[in-house]
């Protein structure tokens, strides 16, 4: 009997290759068919390090442009997965890493920090993107926190923004630090249980926040505001002051 992380994976990985295929020319689709199947065979780890750079000069780099029909069976699969922000070259990549042998659980983990640690910015935030869809979730914890803390903004945008992964494995701490950042970078507060994870600690923070933005006469963001107000603060008060 297959898991159900199984079942999302092999899922996934059906979906993905079938929104490539009305979105790349066949030579790039044969191209990633026979890399996947290599890679799942257990070929030298060079093939699929060699293949991950190259994706891009197969498929390019459009927008996937997905559909709403597109978006509900990818949201049905895993829940909370909205990739319509995703590139053909993101998704090519999350197959190539779907495709990684995993009946060696160390071994497969032990791929991925490889590839993380020699991964540029695009491949990164392929990286990050795909890790609600990846198996050993709970075990990605400290590779994720490291996107947060990252100072490329793509980066930190591809696990903080429209990506279930840090409300379902981030504990308080590293929830609140990465909110609190989303708002000093200047990222939208697209974030996947933003309302269901504010918590009172949260709420001190961002206070301490916006008193220091309004000791720097600098504005304090509209979106601050509305979190404040879920969490029980209040603004009358604040705002007196």
């Amino acid at each position: 009997m297959y898991s159900t992380r199984y079942l999302e994976t092999t899922g996934v990985t059906y979906l993905l290759r079938d929104w490539l295929t009305q979105r790349v020319n066949a030579e790039a689709l044969i191209w990633l068919d026979e890399k996947r199947e290599l890679i799942s065979s257990g070929a030298n780890l060079r093939v699929f390090f060699t293949a991950f750079s190259l994706v891009p000069s197969y498929t390019g780099k459009q927008n996937l442009e997905l559909a709403p029909q597109d978006l509900q069976a990818a949201s049905t699969l895993r829940k909370n997965w909205f990739p319509g922000h995703w590139t053909v070259d993101q998704a090519a990549r999350t197959l190539l890493v779907l495709a990684l042998p995993k009946d060696s659980p160390e071994k497969y983990l032990h791929t991925l920090d490889q590839v993380f640690t020699t991964a540029d910015i695009g491949e990164l935030v392929a990286l990050y993107q795909a890790l609600p869809l990846l198996p050993e979730p709970e075990r990605l914890q400290k590779r994720a926190a490291e996107g947060v803390r990252s100072n490329m903004t793509a980066v930190f945008n591809a696990i903080a923004l429209r990506n279930p992964y840090p409300a379902e494995y981030f504990d308080n701490l590293a929830w609140n630090q990465m909110v609190l950042k989303a708002l000093f970078v200047g990222s939208p507060l697209l974030i996947y249980g933003l309302d269901a994870r504010m918590n009172p600690e949260l709420l001190r923070m961002l206070l301490d926040y916006a008193d220091e933005r309004k000791a720097a006469s600098r504005p304090v963001s509209l979106e601050l505001w509305r979190l404040v107000e879920i969490g029980g603060g209040d603004l009358e008060t604040w705002r007196n002051n």
